[in-house]
């Protein structure tokens, strides 16, 4: 396992390194092939034959050197490479080649990266110039098989090559996506939580001065609370998000349902008359739950501040059967006629998506007997005696 992980280490490291250094990488590939077409010149050839020189030699390195631009410039690379080939073919009595190194390497780049015209007019030219080699050598049906086989070879996994890489890039991207929509949900919950408190505080500020002077000190010191709490948690998200890491973010822990009590008594203090009520053992939840959890409160009571105009709320948790049922009421002036169900701006979407992404679903609509709102949600959780296990 040890040597498993270190050879698995060394080759993310070198993928790194190619990714950040491609020429250097080309250079590499060049040696490399440069070293196994040597090979020919330093075996003993047989006596019947003519010995290796250093002008067919030469010739071979004018072969490779085009593979340092292979990225950069493949098909012009191709060209490069088959005319040197043919002038070592043609001015030059060397030693031969048991593969065409230099001629796989580029076809497998064109087929990765180059667009589909240089695609097909490389295979266009292999359709010519592997036969006419193979005519020039040895005239063999086997050779010419040999050949072409290999090149077709190349070719597909340079096509497998590009179909891997694009699929990488799609699920980036995707990832990508997903993170952001994420990051937007918690920016949103946090900011619109928090100004909506404020809002309704400021706008009862000015009344209390004039009716009862204690009240508007309360207020304004919600206020202020709710500000500094908003700001600690936006500090906390936008440093981890500036190195993708905690970084020196405050390492704060995440809301949970030990965290209901104080948003509940927050919401309360803006003038709505908030309840919470707790059954079924609902304290032990895996920690990726309980912030859900808290997250869909803290949007549903946004909501019944920002748009029931309600007096009362309440917020109901029940755990039974490893199904928490997340229940919020008020008794506002309920979804607006006319409006499909389920509309409301990108909370409800919020919490549908956060209920989704823990297995569960949300549904809204009218509270009991048709009067108010009702947003109830259903996540499949662990039991708490599995937590503590």
């Amino acid at each position: 396992m040890g040597i498993r992980g270190d050879v698995r280490g060394w080759w993310e490291r070198a993928r790194e390194l190619g990714a950040s250094r491609p020429q250097a990488v080309d250079v590499g590939i060049a040696l490399l092939v440069q070293a196994a077409m040597t090979m020919p010149f330093v075996v003993p050839r047989p006596p019947e034959l003519e010995p290796a020189t250093w002008p067919a030699y030469g010739l071979t390195t004018l072969t490779v050197l085009p593979l340092v631009w292979r990225r950069r410039a493949p098909f012009a690379t191709l060209l490069a490479v088959m005319a040197a080939s043919a002038l070592y073919k043609l001015a030059v009595e060397g030693p031969g080649q048991p593969l065409p190194y230099t001629g796989l390497v580029v076809i497998y780049t064109i087929a990765a990266i180059a667009p589909s015209w240089q695609r097909l007019t490389a295979l266009l030219l292999l359709a010519v110039a592997v036969p006419v080699s193979v005519w020039l050598n040895t005239r063999s049906a086997r050779e010419l098989t040999f050949s072409l086989f290999v090149f077709a070879a190349a070719y597909v996994f340079g096509r497998l090559t590009d179909a891997r890489q694009r699929a990488h890039r799609v699920e980036a991207e995707q990832a990508a996506a997903r993170e952001r929509a994420r990051i937007a949900r918690e920016m949103h919950d946090i900011l619109s939580h928090a100004v909506s408190l404020m809002v309704v505080q400021a706008e009862a500020g000015p009344v209390a001065v004039r009716a009862a002077p204690e009240r508007a000190e309360a207020a304004f010191d919600a206020i202020s609370a709710t500000g500094r709490d908003a700001m600690a948690q936006l500090r906390r998200m936008l440093g981890v998000l500036r190195d993708g890491t905690e970084g020196d973010a405050p390492r704060e822990p995440q809301p949970d349902l030990g965290g209901l009590p104080e948003l509940v008594e927050r919401v309360r203090a803006s003038g709505l008359d908030v309840s919470y009520t707790t059954t079924g053992g609902v304290r032990a939840l895996p920690s990726a739950v309980g912030a859900t959890v808290h997250r869909i409160v803290q949007e549903a009571l946004t909501n019944v501040v920002k748009h029931a105009g309600a007096r009362t709320a309440s917020v109901r948790l029940a755990h039974e059967d490893g199904v928490l049922e997340i229940v919020v009421t008020d008794d506002g002036r309920g979804p607006r006629r006319g409006a499909p169900e389920g509309s409301g701006g990108h909370g409800l979407v919020g919490i549908r998506e956060r209920a989704a992404a823990h297995g569960g679903a949300a549904v809204n609509g009218p509270g009991p007997d048709g009067r108010g709102f009702e947003v109830r949600v259903e996540l499949p959780v662990t039991s708490p005696a599995e937590v503590a296990r």
